[in-house]
C-alpha cells in the first residue's frame, strides 16, 4: 500500500470543509470495505482520506414529515436491526441481508454501496422501488434528487469533488407500499448478483389491480435501471400470477445484460423473468399478509 494523507472529520458539517479543501484528491472513507482493498491494490493513491465514520450525525434511521429518512453511514447491519425499517420498508432488510458476510454487513454503510455505483449492488434495486431520494450536500449547500440519478456508470455517479452523500429518504406517500427484494448468485452467500430485482406496488382494493408499480433491476445494465415497461403493462391490471410472469419478461427486454465468466446475457434475461415474478408475488403476499393482520 502506496502512503497517503489522512484526516478524521468530526461532524457532517466539517466532512464537507474537508472535502472543499482538497476537492478532488480526496478519497472518503466510511466502512472500508471497499476503499481499503481499492488502497491496497492501486498505483495512484488518494491525496488525502477523508475518514467520516465518526460522524454521528450521519448515522440515524429517523420518521421526518418527508418521509423515512436514512443516514448515508448507517450500516447494513443497523438496517437490519432497524424497528422503523422493518415495519415500513421490509425489503430494505431483505437486500442489507444479501451483502457479504456478517462482518461486511456490521462495517459498510448504505451509503458507501450506493456510492460504488457497481451495477450488482443489492441496495440500490430495494430503494430505487421505492422511488428513494438522496440528499446531497457541499460548501454551496444541500440538493435533493431522485437517487436513479445518482448513478451515471459503473463505478461513476453524478456527484462533483466536494459533495458528500449525507441521507437516503423514503418519501412518506411509498411507506408501507408491499415491496420485495430477490436475488441470485453463484452462492447462496457472499456471491455478487448475477441479477438482482425489486418491485413494489400499492393494490387498487375495488379491483384488486396493481397500482402505482415500480420495478428495479441490478446486474443487467451499466447501472441499477428501472423497467418502465413493464411497469405501464401492469398499471391498473388485474394481479394474476400471469400478469407477473407477462411483467418479468417484458422486464428482460429491457435491460441490457453482458455474458461474462459467470454468466451469458441470454441467462440473465431468464432470470431477470423469473425474479421479477418472484419480487411481485412476494409483495403480493406481504400485502395480503398485511390486510389479514388488520382484519384479524
Amino acid at each position: 500500500m502506496k502512503s497517503f494523507g489522512y484526516v478524521a472529520a468530526m461532524d457532517a458539517k466539517h466532512a464537507i470543509e474537508l472535502l472543499a479543501e482538497h476537492g478532488a484528491a480526496a478519497k472518503i472513507l466510511a466502512g472500508g470495505t471497499d476503499l481499503l482493498v481499492e488502497l491496497k491494490d492501486t498505483q495512484r493513491p488518494p491525496g488525502i482520506v477523508v475518514d467520516i465514520s465518526r460522524a454521528r450525525d450521519l448515522k440515524d434511521i429517523v420518521l421526518t414529515d418527508e418521509g423515512l429518512r436514512i443516514g448515508a453511514l448507517a450500516t447494513h447491519g443497523e438496517i437490519m436491526r432497524s424497528a422503523l425499517i422493518r415495519d415500513l420498508c421490509p425489503a430494505l432488510i431483505e437486500a442489507a441481508h444479501s451483502i457479504g458476510a456478517v462482518q461486511t454487513r456490521n462495517l459498510g454503510t448504505i451509503g458507501g454501496n450506493l456510492m460504488t455505483c457497481v451495477p450488482s449492488m443489492d441496495s440500490g434495486p430495494a430503494l430505487i422501488a421505492l422511488e428513494a431520494q438522496v440528499t446531497v450536500a457541499g460548501a454551496d449547500g444541500q440538493r435533493r434528487m431522485p437517487l436513479v440519478d445518482l448513478f451515471v456508470g459503473p463505478r461513476k455517479t453524478s456527484l462533483t469533488p466536494g459533495q458528500l452523500l449525507v441521507e437516503i429518504v423514503i418519501p412518506k406517500p411509498n411507506l408501507g407500499k408491499p415491496a420485495a427484494f430477490q436475488k441470485f448468485g453463484l452462492r447462496k452467500g457472499q456471491a455478487l448478483a448475477l441479477v438482482n430485482a425489486a418491485a413494489a406496488f400499492w393494490i387498487d382494493d375495488g379491483k384488486d389491480a396493481f397500482k402505482a408499480p415500480c420495478i428495479a433491476l441490478g446486474a443487467v445494465a451499466p447501472t441499477v435501471i428501472r423497467a418502465p415497461q413493464a411497469e405501464a403493462y401492469l398499471a391498473g391490471r388485474a394481479i394474476t400470477p400471469e400478469a407477473m410472469a407477462e411483467a418479468g419478461r417484458i422486464a428482460a427486454t429491457e435491460a441490457k445484460p453482458i455474458s461474462d465468466f459467470r454468466a451469458s446475457a441470454d441467462y440473465r434475461r431468464d432470470l431477470i423473468a423469473v425474479l421479477v415474478k418472484r419480487c411481485l408475488a412476494a409483495a403480493y403476499a406481504r400485502a395480503t399478509a398485511k390486510t389479514k393482520e388488520r382484519v384479524s
